[in-house]
Order: C-alpha cells, then sequence, then structure tokens
C-alpha cells in the first residue's frame, strides 16, 4: 500500500568507464582512453533538442570536447526534431521533456511517438519539471534517463554511458524530488491511517521519548498511551521498535535530527 520510490540503476557501468576515462572501480585503477581506439571507434552520433538556445550552447561545449560523443543534429521544437531525425543517422536523443510542439505532440506524448518512429534508440530526457508525476510518467517508458537541469551538466556522458548500456540513469536532482514525493506521500497516508492522537503518540515515541515521559507530555495516563501506540503499530503492520523508527524516518513523521 506504500507508494515506491522508483530506483536508480547502473549509475557508471564499469564495462564502460574506460570509455570516458573515468575510475574503474573494478580494478581501483583510472582507465586511459587510447588514442588509437578513439580513433578507430565512431563517436555516437547524438541529436539534442531543446527550445533554449543557451542550454543547446552548451550542451555543444561539453559533447564536443569529448572524442568519443558527437552532435549530428539540433532542434528547438518537436517539429525540428521528428526532421532532423528523419535527415541524420544517429545513435541516441537528449531532449527537453516540454519544447514547442510546431504540429506535433507534445511533452510525454512526443516521447512516446519518438521512441515509435525510432525504436531502439535511446532518449535522454532533460527538464526543469518539478511535478513528481510527470517524471515518474516519464520513467515508465524506459528512457535511457532523466536529469534535471539543475544537475550537472557533467552528468550528461554518464547518462548516455547508462543508456547505451542499456541501463536507465536518474540525475541526483530528479531522484532526490522522487524521493521528497514519496516522503510526503507515505505522510500523507499515515495522516489518514492513523487518529490524531494515534500520530501524536508514534511521533513523540520515535524522536526517543518514553511511553512515561509522552503521557507526561500530554497530559494523559501511561495506559491510554500504550494502548495508542499498539494500536498505530497495529494499523502500520509494525511489530517492533525498531521497524516504528525506521518507517517514523522514511514517511518524514520525524526527521533524522529529531530522532537524534
Amino acid at each position: 500500500m506504500n507508494p515506491t520510490l522508483p530506483t536508480q540503476t547502473g549509475v557508471w557501468p564499469a564495462h564502460l568507464s574506460s570509455v570516458f576515462g573515468r575510475e574503474n572501480t573494478a580494478r581501483g585503477e583510472t582507465a586511459v582512453l587510447d588514442p588509437e581506439a578513439a580513433e578507430q571507434a565512431a563517436p555516437l552520433r547524438i541529436l539534442v533538442a531543446d527550445d533554449h538556445p543557451l542550454v543547446l550552447f552548451a550542451l555543444d561545449n561539453l559533447i564536443s570536447a569529448l572524442p568519443n560523443l558527437r552532435i549530428v543534429a539540433r532542434a528547438q521544437t518537436v517539429g525540428q526534431l521528428f526532421e532532423e531525425a528523419l535527415r541524420h543517422e544517429f545513435d541516441l536523443v537528449v531532449l527537453d521533456l516540454h519544447m514547442p510542439g510546431d504540429g506535433y505532440d507534445e511533452g510525454l506524448d512526443a516521447i512516446r511517438a519518438f521512441q515509435r518512429e525510432h525504436v531502439g534508440k535511446p532518449v535522454i530526457v532533460l527538464t526543469m519539471d518539478d511535478d513528481a508525476r510527470a517524471l515518474r510518467e516519464a520513467l515508465k517508458l524506459e528512457v535511457g534517463g532523466v536529469l534535471s537541469k539543475r544537475d550537472r551538466i557533467d552528468l550528461i556522458p554518464v547518462a548516455i554511458a547508462s543508456a547505451m548500456a542499456h541501463e536507465q540513469y536518474i540525475g541526483p536532482a530528479v531522484r532526490d524530488l522522487l524521493e521528497k514525493a514519496v516522503r510526503e506521500e507515505r505522510h500523507a497516508y499515515v495522516h489518514q491511517l492513523l487518529s490524531r492522537r494515534e500520530y501524536e503518540v508514534i511521533s513523540h515515541y520515535a524522536t526517543g521519548l518514553g511511553v512515561t515521559e509522552i503521557a507526561k507530555l500530554l497530559g494523559r495516563s501511561v495506559k491510554t498511551i500504550s494502548a495508542q501506540k499498539c494500536a498505530a503499530m497495529k494499523k502500520l503492520a509494525l511489530t517492533s521498535d525498531i521497524e516504528l523508527y525506521r518507517f517514523a524516518i522514511d514517511c518524514g513523521v520525524v526527521s533524522t535530527d529529531d530522532a537524534e
């Protein structure tokens, strides 16, 4: 019944770490890109689409500095994206979630349409959207990655590497936003499930107060406080004080600072 947080898979696939010259965690060594191999290997061909010229400029600067990536076309509307996708051979698209349609579907519908026309081509979503529902829907489309424009731009190559390895990358800002949304949903669920007094009791209990201290604080009997705590735990399907503590933290009933 509790909301489920989307999980992040393989942030940096170990077998691709040498491609971008990052640390090979499996061996604890720094992988060095072989110049001859770099020349022989064709760079990944990227389509980029965003209606903000500064974003396109930033992507140009980032990707042009990486020998294994190459931008083959740019678009500022959904219509332009579809046109450029027909004109150019490409391996992956990096696109803004919200662009003018220019006669085409927009937002999530644009991604669905693009995936139907270009089956198997990974899609990396860039967005300023902070609507958790929209971000979850994007992830359900099995895109290669979702990043916020608040994330560091140098995470885009990480997302590209993950997408080409058939892993889904979730940027830190998006992950934090989704985690916050889940806590808020669980918090609302707890409020709905428990009575006001039951919620009050477990909130105090999770901060480290004992039943006797809570009874004194709230002006109720120890027996009443104990009964309300037990009733709350039963409704929440919790069987121990440790589970109650963890649940209270996960659901935002108390913060880690309060619990300490």
